[in-house]
């Protein structure tokens, strides 16, 4: 299952010009915890107008960037819908957990492989959790 990707319109004097998504600054700190009890590993994300800045550590920035244009918009801010039905998978231990601001919007958001949902949840946004070249982000 794929996590839908929703854009939120902006105000604008024309009727006939198309919804804009949301833009505003990006600054992300990723922490993932391989195990219980391991030692966390931090990623910083931040980007301006789309690009990715300086001083990251996300293994990938460009493939973050690009997962969080794709995905970000409905993981992070979901619009209510019919209740999904999850199987019980469990895909391993790792623990993320996303704070500060995406698109100029607060963030406190935490992924778990425990599910199907939360797995696709996870897959969805990998390269945040230091996935690189299609990998899950499993540590």
């Amino acid at each position: 299952m794929t996590p839908s990707n929703s854009v939120s319109p902006t105000n604008s004097s024309s009727s006939s010009e198309a919804p804009q998504p949301t833009v505003g600054p990006t600054e992300l700190s990723i922490t993932v915890t391989p195990s219980p009890g391991a030692q966390p590993q931090v990623f910083i994300l931040a980007s301006a107008n789309g690009e990715p800045g300086d001083g990251l550590s996300v293994p990938d920035p460009a493939a973050a960037m690009a997962a969080l244009d794709r995905y970000g918009e409905g993981i992070f801010f979901p619009v209510p819908g019919p209740q999904q039905a999850c199987l019980d998978v469990f895909s391993g231990p790792e623990v993320a957990v996303v704070t500060g601001t995406f698109k100029g919007r607060s963030v406190n958001a935490t992924f778990k492989r425990t599910d199907s949902c939360q797995t696709a949840r996870w897959q969805a946004l990998a390269p945040l959790f230091g996935a690189v070249a299609g990998g899950t982000g499993a540590i």
